[in-house]
């Protein structure tokens, strides 16, 4: 990929292909003009049935076509692909991918994809049942061999009544993802083939129909993480415990409340996971008794008695009885230090206690980190490493974690 000069903006190429959900691409190319990209619109003619030329040149401001004949002297059909920092096509058909995949070229946005030496992203919407046929699945491993990303659909409402998986995820996450493969640039997708798994929020432990005991955990480190797996190709799952924020594009979300439902889901997905990553933060005690009916008052002025009982310890579990030889195992430790040891003296120990191979120390002492789009932080490694990583948004964070996790996979 040809660098893109020193203060011009990105160039993106914004391929879009003849389905339903090509009006939503409509507020993805919003979200890349507002942000300062140079966004070129190549729609197929299927595209044009959906949503007009008009429509792409006005929120580009540029002319659009489709076809390889429109503007001939300036070669199109090999200088958009040429010129690119990123291909996004939103939505990719089942045709578009299987044209993408047997290296067909009958249109312009097809041609633009073959000479494209940038990164380039699909993010696929169909029927369910063409999503899951042969053909398609077949295709869509080809362009992932050759270090394509093609996010995985989202499930819910497609075209009529229909539901299930192949629904266009939402433009602001294929934005987010967008970004994260844009900021990687040309490096190929280090966890493509992988499976991992993430967690994230803080888990509640209910007292009675309305009252729970729980934590500041927002999800916000762990979804950064999902998100920064899917831009590198990973097949992702996210065990998340009560977080209200939308789904990362191509991720496959699994939520969940209690900690107990945490680890059930954990432990599961990693039977088939090469990394899991404990971003979550879950509740160490949960009470012995939860209360059918909201406890209420005493008249006397005197508060109930409340006994607690430990969670289980998952990370410890998970990295002690590892499902598969060879997983990356990953724990975070929010610690303040106290009169036993400095913050980095407790998370060390805890390291060694917990038994995984990376553990991402926070210092939270006044309630730093939670809720913060921020975060900096200590990777330690049961090898001895220790990498700092200096305050920075908690995708920049992410992208350290996953580049240790990548070198210890072999």
């Amino acid at each position: 990929m040809a660098a893109t000069p020193s203060g011009s903006r990105p160039r993106v190429v914004l391929g879009v292909s003849g389905g339903i959900a090509a009006y939503k691409a409509c507020e993805l190319l919003r979200r890349f003009t507002e942000s300062g990209h140079d966004v070129t619109v190549v729609p197929t003619a299927s595209a044009l049935e959906f949503v007009g030329a008009p429509t792409w040149a006005a929120l580009s401001g540029k002319p659009v076509a489709s076809d390889v004949w429109s503007a001939v002297h300036e070669v199109p059909h090999v200088r958009i692909g040429q010129s690119a920092d990123l291909v996004v096509v939103a939505p990719a058909t089942a045709d578009l991918l299987a044209k993408a995949a047997h290296g067909l070229a009958d249109d312009l946005l097809t041609n633009t994809l073959l000479t494209a030496r940038c990164p380039v992203v699909f993010a696929p919407a169909m029927h369910t049942e063409m999503w899951e046929h042969p053909a398609t699945r077949a295709n869509v491993a080809t362009l992932r061999a050759r270090g394509a990303i093609v996010i995985e659909p989202a499930e819910g409402r497609l075209t009529g009544a229909d539901t299930g998986k192949g629904r266009l995820p939402e433009p602001g996450e294929i934005f987010e993802l967008a970004l994260e493969v844009l900021t990687r640039g040309a490096v190929a997708p280090d966890l493509a083939g992988r499976h991992v798994v993430v967690s994230a929020g803080g888990t509640r432990e209910y007292l009675d129909p309305v009252r729970f005991l729980g934590n500041r955990s927002s999800g916000l480190q762990g979804y950064a993480l999902a998100r920064a797996a899917a831009a590198r190709g990973a097949e992702v799952t996210l065990v998340a415990a009560n977080v209200s924020l939308p789904d990362p594009a191509g991720v496959k979300v699994v939520r969940v409340e209690t900690t107990d439902q945490l680890r059930a889901e954990v432990v599961t997905a990693a039977g088939s996971a090469d990394v899991v990553v404990m971003a979550a933060a879950p509740a160490d005690f949960r009470p012995t008794n939860v209360s059918d009916a909201k406890i209420k008052k005493a008249a006397d002025g005197s508060s109930p008695s409340i006994e607690l009982v430990q969670n289980p310890d998952i990370l410890h579990e998970i990295s002690t009885e590892r499902a598969r030889t060879g997983s990356v195992i990953v724990g975070f430790a929010a610690e303040t230090g106290d009169e036993t040891g400095s913050v980095l003296e407790l998370a060390r120990a805890k390291l060694a206690r917990k038994g995984c191979d990376l553990l991402v120390v926070n210092d939270v002492s006044g309630g730093a980190v939670f809720g913060s789009p921020e975060n900096e932080g200590v990777i330690l490694g049961a090898d001895g490493a220790t990498i700092d990583v200096p305050r920075g948004s908690k995708g920049a964070l992410a992208h350290v974690i996953w580049d240790q996790v990548a070198a210890r996979l072999g």
